[in-house]
């Protein structure tokens, strides 16, 4: 009759021990980040910031351009037959309320919160259909402003797709 012995588990090498190739090897030290997803580039992670940059600016820009309404400053030109009419004071009202909320979710943006990108694309939408209704009032400043919403827009869906 033969006496079997149950196999025995590998022993761990010695600390300092480097284990064979292929069979669990680390590098030694700190752990090492993630690897970027291939789709990552620096023009995406640039112009996230970038976005973000752009979306505290045009906030508070848009506060400021709030303030002027309701303090109903001369500054804004009345448009006649413009299906699109509103109140100075009730525009005012909303470029107030949505530049800050833009300004607060950019400065989320640039402190890299996930939650952020989603948010501010929603608002930068709604920012420009707001440009899109004061394009008569201030032509030249809607199609920026447009332009710009469309870089940012563009920037933070690329880079929450590569989240994704």
């Amino acid at each position: 009759m033969s006496s079997t012995t149950p196999p025995t588990p590998p022993t761990p090498p010695p600390s300092g021990a480097t284990p064979p190739p292929g069979r669990g090897a680390r590098p030694a030290g700190p752990a090492t980040p993630s690897s970027p997803r291939h789709g990552t580039s620096g023009w995406v992670t640039g112009g996230v910031l970038f976005a973000g940059v752009l979306m505290m600016m045009n906030g508070v820009l848009d506060v400021t351009r709030g303030i002027m309404a309701i303090a109903e400053d001369d500054v804004f030109v009345t448009t006649r037959n413009y299906v699109f009419q509103f109140s100075l004071t009730g525009w005012g009202w909303i470029h107030l309320i949505l530049g800050a909320l833009i300004a607060v979710t950019g400065f989320f943006v640039i402190r890299g919160a996930v939650w952020a990108q989603y948010v501010g694309i929603g608002l930068v939408v709604l920012g420009g259909i707001e440009s899109f209704l004061s394009l008569p009032y201030y032509p030249i400043w809607s199609v920026v402003v447009l332009a710009l919403d469309v870089f940012i827009i563009w920037a933070l869906c690329t880079n929450a797709q590569d989240r994704a």
